[in-house]
């Protein structure tokens, strides 16, 4: 007789309580998986993740202390066949590569339906690699585009980076903590960008930047 395949293993990792219980629920009540731990930070997410050995660590980005983006580079750093699901609200390129650089498996937003939250954790258990619709779209975007291409040649890339952020609305410290840099560097290169771009304010350089393209 052919053994029921064990459940999922899944490891919570969210400064928010209140969502890590729905999460829970939702795994184990709807999706059939065992929640093997919870974690409010990063370095707890660390901890944990060595001593239980779960199959996916649902990860946030943004958290007090350790961020979910170094915590993700240590633990695959440690174990490469983990799967990391990465769950947060930030969909900026900034944060969608540094994620991907630090080996997350898959990328979906806390505004996505439990259904496909369920679907995405069933994927990266099996080794696969899942992203929601808009974090898609800025991968092809990015796999498409040429060295020197898009927008704003004159700009370096991390220009571009924060700029793109501006244009979606960010502040300048949501940018810092976006892109892990203090906020007097944030400011530092927006100078350079108003300068190069020839703008007189943050007003001026999201309307230029959003007629190209770019905080979308």
């Amino acid at each position: 007789m052919t053994e029921p395949a064990r459940p999922v293993r899944v490891l919570l990792v969210d400064d928010h309580p209140l969502l890590r219980h729905g999460l829970r629920a939702l795994l184990e009540q709807v999706g059939g998986a065992e929640v093997v731990g919870e974690a409010g930070d990063g370095e707890e997410a660390v901890e944990l993740a060595l001593s239980l050995e779960p199959d996916v660590v649902v990860m946030d980005l943004v958290m007090p202390g350790m961020s979910g983006t170094e915590a993700t580079r240590r633990l695959i750093d440690r174990r490469p066949d983990l799967g990391v699901l990465v769950l947060t609200m930030s969909e900026d390129d900034a944060s969608v590569f540094a994620a991907l650089r630090a080996g997350a498996r898959g990328y979906v937003l806390k505004g996505t339906a439990g259904p496909d939250f369920l679907a995405a954790v069933s994927a990266v258990a099996r080794g696969e690699a899942v992203y929601g619709a808009g974090v898609a779209r800025r991968i092809r975007r990015f796999l498409t585009s040429g060295p020197g291409s898009g927008p704003f040649p004159e700009l370096t890339s991390r220009e571009r980076e924060i700029l793109d952020l501006l244009a979606s609305g960010r502040s300048n410290a949501e940018i810092a903590r976006a892109l892990f840099l203090s906020q007097k560097t944030v400011k530092n290169h927006l100078t350079s960008v108003f300068a190069k771009l020839q703008v007189a304010d943050r007003a001026q350089a999201v309307v230029r930047a959003r007629r190209a393209g770019l905080g979308e």
